[in-house]
């Protein structure tokens, strides 16, 4: 916590100061550039990650970047993505996995019910997830399926972000695209789901990869 506190003291210091003309702007509102969705992994900073400043990402984090469908929960998310296309007029959503994630370890092994009731039930809503790993990856070896499983849950979660009305009218209209990534943790590389591929591709600056009406993964480990 002393750590956290200093952290604090030196923001104010000599981080604020430097920017304050551009926090005297965010009073004013925010028109934050994207949705981004992504793990509660305390080893992910989307703004790091991406390289923006404070007001240009929305950010939604819970355990294993998962979007129950509308009508499932009316929770956090709900709100948050209703708020983000509804209120703030956000053009673009990320659906944002990564490598060695701890909810996708969690969903092929399930942990005990009666310690993690929490978690169990909230890993219900990657149930499609865990039955397409099931039923078509029977033949990989385990140490692949960590990947496979998080490549293959990112498309599954943007299915379910598809069932929310503001994404589906937005999407309806050409006012809103849906985008995939996973992000390798080891290598820093962000990888974008490529539907002419069908495969998740390194991310550079000519990519533009957005989401199509049904997915199909060839999967490859990340």
């Amino acid at each position: 916590m002393q750590k956290l506190i200093k952290g604090l003291q030196q923001y104010q210091t000599k981080v604020f100061g430097s920017q304050r003309e551009l926090f005297e702007r965010l009073k004013q509102g925010q028109s934050p550039d994207a949705l981004f969705i992504t793990c509660s992994d305390s080893r992910i900073n989307p703004n790091l990650l991406t390289q923006t400043e404070p007001g240009e990402l929305f950010i939604l984090r819970n355990a294993g970047n998962l979007v129950p469908p509308y009508g499932a929960v009316y929770g956090g998310e709900a709100a948050t993505i209703e708020f983000a296309v509804a209120g703030l007029g956000i053009k673009d959503i990320i659906i944002c996995g990564h490598t060695h994630c701890g909810a996708m370890n969690a969903l092929l092994n399930p942990p005990s019910s009666s310690q993690f009731p929490a978690l169990t039930s909230w890993l219900a809503h990657a149930e499609s997830t865990r039955r397409i790993i099931q039923d078509k990856y029977a033949d990989k070896e385990s140490s692949s399926l960590i990947s496979i499983t998080t490549q293959e849950n990112v498309l599954a979660q943007m299915e379910n972000l598809r069932t929310h009305p503001v994404v589906a009218s937005g999407l309806s209209r050409g006012k809103l695209k849906l985008h995939g990534w996973v992000y390798k943790i080891e290598t820093g590389e962000v990888y974008g789901y490529d539907p002419q591929s069908f495969q998740f591709e390194v991310l550079t600056e000519k990519c533009t990869l957005v989401a199509v009406p049904e997915h199909k993964l060839i999967s490859a480990e990340i």
